[in-house]
């Protein structure tokens, strides 16, 4: 496994050793110990998620402003570009984000800590996401943040047209108007 730093060092970027032939491949997507020995984390994770969206879904950018859910994200089909955003008030990265793209070739991995918003828009026909999440999904808990905050800045890869977004991240607030950790 590789670890790649990102320009916020909280959040990493995972590359799994992959063994492959004339028959396939094979990779350990996860393994808690050598997990731990690379990035000097350790983490216990409680849940694992999995959704496909079509292309131009955007799904966030959410966090638990309470139970909050570190997510270890990769995709098994298609390709995201990823994002997470630093909502940790006394980083020096606040207000900050990093993006991935993620994709079943690359087999690339996104390590989100606790702390930060999380989102992706699907860049391909279609994509299946898994992760894996440090604490179990509280809906009472969920916040969401727009995706076109102009004080965020993402560079979403959309060629003008609008992503597809559900009711709640429609619904989602500014950065200088959500609920922040302190």
């Amino acid at each position: 496994m590789k670890v790649i730093s990102t320009e916020i060092p909280d959040v990493l970027i995972v590359e799994p050793q992959v063994f492959g032939d004339s028959r396939g491949f094979f990779y350990e997507s996860y393994n808690q110990r050598v997990f731990a020995d690379k990035t000097g984390l350790e983490i216990n994770f409680v849940q694992d998620n999995h959704s496909r969206s079509a292309q131009g879904v955007l799904r966030g950018l959410h966090y638990q402003i309470q139970q909050p859910q570190g997510k270890l994200v990769r995709v098994i089909s298609g390709e995201i570009f990823d994002v997470a955003v630093d909502l940790r008030k006394d980083s020096p990265y606040f207000g900050q984000w990093v993006s991935c793209l993620l994709s079943g070739e690359n087999r690339r991995q996104f390590w989100v800590p606790e702390g930060f918003a999380h989102g992706f828009l699907v860049v391909s026909e279609s994509a299946e996401v898994l992760y894996k999440t440090t604490d179990y999904y509280a809906p009472q808990h969920e916040r969401s943040i727009l995706w076109d905050d102009p004080d965020l800045a993402i560079a979403w890869p959309l060629s003008g047209e609008v992503p597809t977004l559900s009711a709640k991240d429609k619904a989602g607030q500014r950065l200088k108007d959500a609920e922040i950790f302190t």
